[in-house]
């Protein structure tokens, strides 16, 4: 139902779309997901032809949107899309908000705009406010107007962008549980989304955009539970990471110290685990490590800390000698280290750049 080729978005300042390509069937739903600026409300966007590609194709039911002869007025009947401002009408009241489209731009008498309208209010759980004005509604009644009102055209495909960043947490809840019926009923939507649970539970599929491109795409399972690829990974548990290399045996060990206490109190790790991880690095990395060296060091230690389970992990990667056990270290190094990890794991990478490979989960 679309085909997205080659699509590429260029401002003066920032390019958030460096080459988006998908095939989406229709009744699909797919949740956009991803950090902010990596493009995902410009490919709503450019797919509404709100915005003009740079460059690349964009095909709905085999018809090139981004054509100059395309009449876009008539395609755009095929969509709705629903804002995260909402974007009512504060002079309407709600039912005159959801018939002006169906009266206005398809031509449908008032009083069938009408009793549709009804309908979709009912659908979202506001027959009752049909006579109330905007500004007398909370902001989750606002947006499920809105959808209502997208739904008033009957859309073959709905977009939704960002629909409750602009709620107050309590209101979310509401909107998600009326955009999940719809999901039932053979819309194909796309959904840019920071609700992961909900992107989980509402999708049949999930692309996670960075690098200006759709940077991983598969099924609510795949995408969750089996990231293929680092930075996917990293999204979804909500990991943030501190990276440190060791590439000379007169390296600043203070400066890197003064890093990781930054970091710290950036991600609002807790000071133990701080305190844990520099342990680790001093005495794992510096005093063991380092002296099995030959030559030049080259030893990378990873910090990854889940805000989501309030946990560390530390991954150190070394070539040289390998160290398969505490019981080789110094014996205030090995007790030194165990006091700081509850799980230590030793083993051999295979790969010829970093051989050996120990992981810790920190305290």
């Amino acid at each position: 139902m679309i085909s997205i080729r080659h699509l590429r978005k260029e401002y003066e300042e920032a390019t958030p779309l460096l080459d988006v390509n998908a095939e989406i069937e229709k009744g699909e739903v797919i949740s956009v997901i991803g950090p902010s600026g990596t493009g995902k409300s410009t490919l709503l966007r450019c797919i509404n032809a709100l915005e003009s590609p740079t460059s690349g194709q964009i095909l709905i039911d085999g018809e090139d949107i981004t054509d100059k002869n395309c009449k876009k007025h008539l395609l755009r009947r095929k969509m709705g899309m629903v804002f995260q401002s909402f974007n009512l009408f504060a002079h309407l009241n709600v039912i005159e908000n959801v018939m002006k489209a169906p009266v206005d731009l398809l031509g449908k008498s008032r009083q069938e705009a009408y009793d549709r309208g009804m309908e979709l209010l009912r659908t979202v759980g506001l027959a009752d406010k049909a006579t109330a004005f905007p500004d007398e509604l909370s902001g989750g009644q606002k947006q499920r107007v809105a959808i209502a009102r997208t739904l008033a055209t009957d859309p073959e495909i709905v977009l939704f962008d960002e629909p409750t960043s602009a709620l107050d947490p309590t209101m979310v809840g509401e909107v998600l549980a009326v955009i999940k019926s719809l999901a039932k009923e053979g819309l194909t939507m796309m959904i840019v989304t920071h609700e992961m649970k909900f992107a989980r539970d509402v999708s049949t599929r999930v692309f996670y955009m960075d690098e200006g491109e759709i940077y991983e795409d598969g099924t609510p399972e795949q995408v969750f539970d089996h990231p293929v690829r680092e930075k996917t990974r990293q999204f979804i548990r909500r990991l943030k990471v501190f990276e440190e290399s060791i590439t000379s045996h007169g390296f600043d060990f203070l400066a890197v110290n003064t890093r990781l206490e930054e970091f710290g109190r950036r991600h609002l790790v807790p000071q133990k685990t701080v305190r844990c991880a520099e342990t680790v690095f001093e005495e794992l990395c510096v005093q063991t490590l380092l002296p099995l060296s030959d030559g030049e060091p080259d030893i990378r230690m990873t910090l990854e800390y889940s805000e989501e389970n309030e946990s560390a992990d530390m991954r150190i990667s070394y070539g040289g000698r390998s160290f398969a056990s505490l019981g080789e270290a110094d014996p205030l190094s090995a007790a030194l280290i165990g006091n700081s990890a509850t799980e230590i794991a030793f083993r051999e990478t295979g790969s010829a750049e970093y051989p050996h490979e120990i992981t810790l989960k920190l305290k």
